[in-house]
């Protein structure tokens, strides 16, 4: 086998997630807002953020005293930067270094701390509230599963998903960072097989439509104790 065949077949293999964030901003896979770090349309656009931040922000000023809140996955943080003032502490997670050294440059304030981590394999900071905005519909189901334990360690979870439209198969399975399992009709179901997420109580908080029917993506709120 030459060294050129060795390398297209390296290629082919999938990459460990940290690589395929990685790639995704560098390559600027989500679009270019002329940034240096864009998390993608979803994070930007105020008919999808604008009603995700009304139902959050509700649930977190509902609390006598601000709670505590983890950010996984804070992306370029154009999301949790509207959320900072209403928490108590907001500790804000990604897999990209470089985001998140950027991001730490960018928003400065008291009550906010960025870490870098991989939340499929490294320890969770504590808080009393978790929060995934579309990032489990990036990952493996391995890589979900891995999460899924550590999710019990906080008092309430809030999960957003991309899914399809009507009645589809949960959590088909797909390589992490290579599209996520609306191309499959299919999306990210915590409740569901193989990963059966035990909760005391879920509320629906939100439902969003796409336009050209290109699926809802759903926002809920889990209490685990």
């Amino acid at each position: 086998m030459t060294d050129s065949e060795k390398s297209i077949k390296k290629k082919k293999k999938p990459w460990p997630t940290k690589d395929a964030m990685e790639q995704i901003y560098e390559l600027k896979l989500w679009g270019d807002n002329k940034t240096k770090f864009y998390s993608g349309s979803g994070s930007h656009q105020p008919e999808i953020l604008n009603p995700y931040l009304d139902v959050v922000i509700a649930f977190l000023i509902s609390f006598k005293n601000p709670i505590t809140v983890c950010d996984l996955g804070c992306g370029d943080f154009n999301v949790g930067k509207k959320l900072v003032k209403h928490a108590k502490k907001l500790i804000a997670v990604d897999i990209v270094s470089e985001l998140i050294d950027y991001n730490k440059e960018k928003f400065k304030e008291e009550k906010l701390d960025f870490l870098c981590l991989d939340i499929a394999k490294d320890d969770l900071p504590k808080a009393d509230c978790v929060i995934l905005r579309q990032v489990l519909q990036h990952l493996s189901n391995k890589e979900i599963k891995n999460i899924v334990h550590k999710l019990t360690d906080f008092k309430y979870v809030i999960i957003t998903e991309h899914i399809p439209l009507g009645d589809f198969m949960p959590n088909k399975d797909i390589i992490s960072g290579q599209g996520i399992r609306i191309k499959k009709q299919s999306g990210v179901n915590l409740l569901q097989p193989p990963f059966n997420l035990k909760i005391k109580r879920e509320k629906e908080l939100l439902v969003t439509k796409l336009k050209d029917n290109k699926g809802v993506i759903v926002t809920a709120l889990y209490q685990n104790f």
